[in-house]
């Protein structure tokens, strides 16, 4: 996927908005830029972004994955040449040409009820994340780890694959950090410390990351 010229100025705008609508998250100007550039140099290459979180974070990362494979903030249609070999196929090609949008590649890691389950069961109940990433992770993909505390066990094992993957990692977390700020490549920690407080900072950071990779790939 081909990044836009003027790629960074959109996305240092998106940033500053950011941060002028979230004042408590200019603490956290840098890491989220540099988490964007992480993002912005995976898809770029056409690798994949996993999520992994629990509960709350669990939703966060389906949330996440819903703006990346389509459309967000900007309309993502398919390339003529892509239209055309839609068209040629008749009435329902004519439809996807007109309806399908680019997408990246993104995966909730939390999302397999089935997998979870025969994981938990077979291995250990905190392994499903982990195993997932394992059997389909790669090199150059990005692994985002979204943790409240910081100390979530499964996000920590799927870290740890990741590094031997060698799948950089950015950590989404709470102002302490916990093992996931040692662990990560890149990490957000926003400035609360309550579970849902959190959690309320969290969703406009990752906004803000959806719209800084879409406007790097993504004309009007």
């Amino acid at each position: 996927m081909e990044l836009l010229a003027h790629s960074d100025g959109f996305a240092c705008g998106i940033l500053e908005d950011l941060v002028c609508r979230y004042p408590a998250l200019q603490s956290c100007k840098c890491s989220i830029w540099d988490a964007y550039l992480a993002l912005r140099e995976c898809f770029a290459s056409d690798h994949a972004l996993f999520a992994c979180g629990n509960g709350g974070s669990a939703a966060d990362s389906d949330h996440i994955v819903g703006e990346i494979v389509k459309g967000f903030t900007k309309k993502r249609p398919l390339s003529v040449a892509e239209q055309k070999s839609f068209v040629e196929n008749g009435e329902e090609g004519i439809v996807l040409a007109d309806k399908l949008q680019q997408g990246f590649k993104a995966f909730n890691l939390m999302s397999q009820s089935a997998i979870w389950s025969a994981v938990a069961n077979d291995l250990d109940s905190d392994m499903g994340a982990a195993q997932q990433l394992w059997a389909i992770g790669r090199s150059g993909d990005v692994l985002l780890g979204i943790s409240t505390s910081g100390n979530a066990r499964n996000v920590a094992l799927a870290v740890q694959v990741a590094r031997v993957r060698h799948i950089k990692v950015i950590g989404l977390t709470g102002q302490s950090g916990g093992r996931l700020a040692k662990m990560a490549d890149v990490c957000i920690c926003v400035p609360e410390r309550e579970t849902f407080k959190v959690q309320e900072l969290h969703l406009p950071v990752y906004h803000a990351l959806c719209m800084m990779v879409e406007h790097s790939f993504f004309a009007e």
